[in-house]
């Protein structure tokens, strides 16, 4: 029988009823003739709860314990949907990542998986015709054994390891909307749901600011070619949605030069002026902060009139910045930059698409188009399938309904 994982977020899962709701989406899967797996993610609000108890505990707290208690959030639900589904009549049971096993690395709290033995599942599938009821978002380490999570939205990521592990026909993410959108609906009403989007484009946006799916799933999709749905979990079970797609290139017969457009607002500016311009000084900026594990983003250099000097700006996610700036001053005699500035009012707009690789002048237009409108662009990066720009914070809404317009997203 061909096999499908179904993944449910928080919201699908938030009380009983709709867990309830939620076992009737899969038994229309059983019925269809699927061998299901699902993957279920924490009642809403229930992990940020179980993190705060474990603050108050102790604020300097061990990571392995912190992640024995975020991973019960995850325990209960799929207890709770293994109960509702066998109450509908289907064969079900609870698995958590350790009796799969879900095998990650040690970095407790944000684990990477590292390899899932499907063959328990499977055998379930075959011998009791049971649907697995799987808690997302953790695994265990082999050489501690302790238990190990993977990080915010990490569900996602366990739900498309999974459907790779166990060869499922595709992996469907059920959410709170009904699919990805050519930008957010909250701030451009005429915003379009996509049919079908590219894994790399879906990969973009996903780190440049779409909340939609966790990034590290979308790139084992792309990895092990597992088609993936967007859908929705409040759909009527009897008559769903088909949501967004999101596959290969070459499945997606007409492609637009711009897919999506994306924002972050979880950006900061730090800009060093008059650093010395000699080989080295570079590396004695960006060395510490990768020491530090502090991500840096965009990057733009500009030599002084007498070459000696130079301006130097990036940025570093908003959480990071008052770290940033005191490690870079801790390096300041090593650096020699005279001054240090920064800014938190910033964000990040970026524009997607596929179409761009056989499409020249694409950014230039959204250059021009900005400009008319007021907005200052402090800067940019680019790459083959997308440009973001950096602009104050206070233009974000008017920024993206321009380029969303511009590229004629509106009437996608």
């Amino acid at each position: 029988m061909p096999r499908l994982v179904m993944k449910f977020g928080g919201t699908s899962v938030a009380n009983v009823e709709r867990i309830r709701n939620v076992a009737r989406h899969v038994k229309r899967e059983v019925e269809a003739g699927y061998d299901v797996a699902v993957v279920v993610s924490a009642m809403a609000g229930k992990t940020n709860e179980l993190v705060g108890w474990v603050k108050e505990a102790n604020a300097l707290y061990d990571g392995k314990e912190y992640d024995v208690v975020v991973a019960s959030g995850e325990q209960v639900t799929s207890g709770l949907l293994a109960i509702a589904l066998q109450e509908m009549g289907l064969k079900a049971r609870s698995w958590q990542g350790w009796q799969i096993p879900i095998m990650t690395s040690d970095a407790h709290g944000s684990a990477r998986i590292a390899d899932i033995d499907g063959s328990g599942i499977s055998e379930g599938f075959e011998r009791h015709k049971e649907v697995a009821v799987v808690s997302g978002f953790q695994g265990v380490h082999k050489e501690t054994g302790r238990i190990t999570t993977l990080g915010r939205g990490g569900s996602d990521t366990s739900a498309v390891a999974l459907a790779a592990a166990i060869r499922a026909e595709r992996c469907d993410i059920y959410t709170d909307v009904d699919g990805v959108y050519t930008t957010d609906p909250r701030i451009v009403p005429k915003a379009q749901r996509l049919d079908k989007v590219s894994y790399e484009e879906m990969l973009e946006m996903a780190s440049l600011g779409a909340k939609v799916l966790q990034v590290r799933s979308v790139e084992l999709a792309m990895m092990y070619r597992v088609p993936t749905y967007v859908r929705s979990s409040f759909d009527d079970p009897a008559d769903p949605k088909l949501g967004t797609l999101i596959c290969d290139e070459e499945d997606i017969m007409e492609q637009q030069v711009v897919t999506g457009i994306a924002y972050s607002r979880d950006e900061a500016q730090i800009t060093l002026r008059n650093v010395a311009d000699k080989p080295g000084i570079a590396a004695s900026i960006f060395v510490p902060l990768a020491e530090a594990n502090i991500n840096v983003d965009m990057i733009i250099q500009v030599v002084s009139d007498d070459t000696t000097t130079t301006d130097l700006t990036f940025t570093v996610p908003s959480a990071e910045y008052e770290r940033a700036c005191a490690v870079l001053n801790a390096h300041k005699n090593e650096i020699e930059f005279r001054d240090l500035q920064g800014a938190t009012d910033v964000v990040k707009v970026s524009a997607i698409g596929v179409g761009m690789r056989s499409h020249a002048g694409v950014a230039a237009k959204a250059f021009k188009a900005l400009a008319e409108k007021g907005i200052n662009i402090r800067a940019i990066t680019t790459s083959e399938i997308k440009f973001s720009v950096l602009i104050d914070s206070a233009y974000t809404e008017l920024a993206v309904r321009t380029l969303h317009s511009l590229y004629g997203l509106d009437k996608a």
